[in-house]
């Protein structure tokens, strides 16, 4: 993509890509550029900072694991496996995580019909919890994706029924790996506590 020609003095480019001479843009409109501009600048720099820190994160804690392992004349997973590390007065915990990254192929649907199966045969007897946990579970989210936690969940259901078995044989034949991801995350003890509490890296937890 060839970058856009800079802007002559004077002027300022709408959203349409036409040159407009700054004069006649509304004051609430250059003051809503001022703002959105400003705000967008610094989450690019806070974007970067994340991943510098991510970056020096996963690679100081690959180190330490590396080293360890020349300590005892072991070669180590490196870059693999879930690794825990805390300051020695026991303050921070730094935690690398990988999570396996799952899918679900046609086979859900087989699933999803052997469920409204039995609740269609359990009728008026049917948990309403239950009901609440399969219509969340095939839900699809905002981009149309099942939301992989609640299909998950209705696993750890524990229902002595064939048909209901068969659909959870089916969930489990469905599940698909498309690879990991590595996450790193900061915890803070709680005063003198056991408790540890995470320091969010994340706008909508903070």
């Amino acid at each position: 993509m060839n970058p856009q020609p800079e802007i002559p003095a004077g002027y300022m480019r709408n959203a349409a890509g036409h040159l407009v001479p700054t004069e006649q843009v509304r004051e609430q409109d250059l003051l809503r550029d001022q703002v959105a501009r400003e705000l967008a600048t610094d989450a690019v720099a806070l974007n970067t900072a994340l991943r510098a820190f991510k970056t020096k994160a996963l690679g100081d804690i690959a180190d330490l694991v590396r080293i360890a392992g020349e300590r005892y004349e072991v070669t180590l997973g490196g870059k693999k496996g879930n690794v825990s590390i805390t300051t020695y007065d026991g303050q921070y915990k730094i935690v690398r995580q990988v999570a396996e990254r799952i899918a679900f192929t046609e086979e859900l649907e087989a699933a999803k019909a052997l469920i409204n199966g039995c609740i269609d045969r359990w009728s008026e007897g049917a948990n309403p919890h239950i009901r609440a946990l399969v219509d969340r579970a095939f839900r699809t989210d905002t981009k149309g994706q099942i939301k992989t936690a609640a299909v998950l969940e209705l696993l750890r259901l524990e229902i002595d029924d064939a048909e209901w078995k068969r659909a959870m044989e089916a969930i489990k034949d469905s599940i698909q790996s498309t690879g990991t991801a590595v996450y790193v995350r900061v915890y803070q003890r709680v005063g003198d506590s056991d408790q540890y509490r995470a320091i969010p890296l994340d706008l909508a937890a903070v």
